[in-house]
């Protein structure tokens, strides 16, 4: 008996009038684990309307009110950690270990912003003896949040906290694969933790559709999304002919530098972790590996036996569990091809067939390249898998500008003796 889902609406469940089901996977053995409704235009509306019934009133609390009631949030998911992560688990195919360790980064960016509640302030400027300037800081109203399936329920908190904090009410829109945690928090938050009716709102749907109509509706005055660069782009032109602001996470294509004078076995370590975490499903995810020449060899040998040991699979003692969509496991099969085309070399995963211990599974060995250089396709593009480009430079100036030859920007590190 498949899971059904249902829109959150005002403080409670609403079946809906949508005649068309999407299905949820369990990317650990490729079976439908629950139903969801492809939501109405109309069936938004009434998120919307709902929130903005409900922005008057949250915005008026005193913000110590506000957050007491993000504390309780916070200490609820710390309380409830396991049915919230096993909903992860099942929805987004995330190793045992992971997703009771990102409940608690979804805790932390709660208790983050209710700590911040009391110190929104506006500023007095004196600019002359007979003037001055008075601001002050406002709730925007309604935010709209759509949120991604690598990291459902930490992405939603992390643009939950400020606007919640700040006295906006929230319609949220997750992703259709992994609805479950963003509906179960919405409705706890209300039950258990003093919510108010109509602050969250849970709406379910294809981005096309039910966020595009999010996005366009009169009412919503901010909107945060964390996905793709196409996503970013469609949500992008609707909000500039509104005139709307907006707060977009597209991705990257993060590198880390490794210099002929840093640790070899620590630099080794944390750049297999930089890409196996979340099966490289992460955007800050170290996907490009840039070595000193002259240290390019033995790194290369270190990493292919670090990867040897790492456990991929549906047990418990996984280290990488399984690619959270089917179209994605099969997008990442399609970047090996390109890489051999283009020259790089396989060191160690690479293509595959499903293996027996793996089942129906979505899962992928951890894969790298070595010889690739910056202009291949998957240096380039963001694979979002767990596939490491191993890129060899010669000097701090060679390297940097190799780092900074993307087309994304988000995060580095680096491996040098202070």
């Amino acid at each position: 008996m498949l899971t059904r889902y249902s829109n959150y609406i005002n403080g409670q469940y609403r079946a809906s009038e949508s005649h068309e089901d999407l299905t949820v996977f369990a990317p650990a053995t490729g079976d439908a684990c629950a139903l969801a409704p492809n939501s109405t235009e109309d069936e938004v509306d009434a998120c919307v309307r709902a929130a903005h019934a409900a922005k008057e009133s949250w915005s008026s609390l005193r913000p110590i009110e506000r957050g007491r009631i993000l504390y309780r949030m916070a200490a609820h998911l710390r309380s409830n950690a396991e049915p919230f992560a096993e909903i992860e688990r099942r929805e987004t195919g995330k190793p045992f270990w992971q997703p009771p360790m990102e409940i608690g980064l979804a805790a932390n960016y709660l208790e983050l912003y209710a700590g911040l509640c009391n110190i929104q302030h506006g500023e007095h400027i004196d600019i002359g003896p007979q003037y001055h300037c008075h601001t002050i800081r406002e709730p925007f109203g309604v935010v709209g949040l759509i949120t991604p399936w690598n990291s459902p329920l930490s992405q939603l908190c992390r643009g939950l906290g400020p606007a919640l904090a700040t006295g906006n009410t929230v319609v949220c829109k997750p992703s259709e694969f992994t609805p479950g945690s963003s509906l179960k928090l919405a409705a706890e938050a209300t039950e258990f933790c003093g919510l108010p009716p109509g602050v969250l709102n849970v709406v379910l749907g294809v981005g096309p559709r039910v966020g595009a109509a999010l996005v366009g509706h009169p009412l919503v005055r901010k909107v945060a999304l964390t996905g793709s660069v196409r996503a970013g782009r469609e949500i992008s032109h609707i909000a500039a002919d509104r005139l709307i602001p907006l707060t977009l996470e597209l991705g990257g294509k993060s590198p880390n530098i490794v210099f002929d004078d840093a640790d070899l076995d620590a630099a080794a370590v944390g750049s297999i972790n930089a890409i196996a975490l979340n099966a490289g499903q992460v955007c800050f995810a170290g996907s490009r590996l840039l070595v000193q020449r002259s240290l390019y060899d033995a790194m290369v040998g270190k990493l292919r036996d670090l990867a040897k040991s790492v456990v991929v699979g549906p047990q418990q003692d996984a280290m990488v569990g399984a690619i959270a969509t089917r179209a994605q496991y099969e997008r990442i099969q399609a970047t090996f091809a390109l890489a051999d085309a283009d020259g790089a070399r396989l060191v160690c995963g690479g293509p595959c067939d499903r293996r027996e211990n793996w089942g129906n599974g979505w899962y992928l060995p951890l894969t790298i390249y070595s010889h690739v250089t910056n202009d291949m396709t998957i240096a380039r593009q963001e694979i979002f898998g767990p596939v490491l480009s191993v890129i060899a430079f010669d000097s701090e100036e060679q390297a940097v500008a190799i780092a900074n030859d993307t087309d994304y920007g988000l995060a580095a590190g680096c491996g040098h003796a202070i």
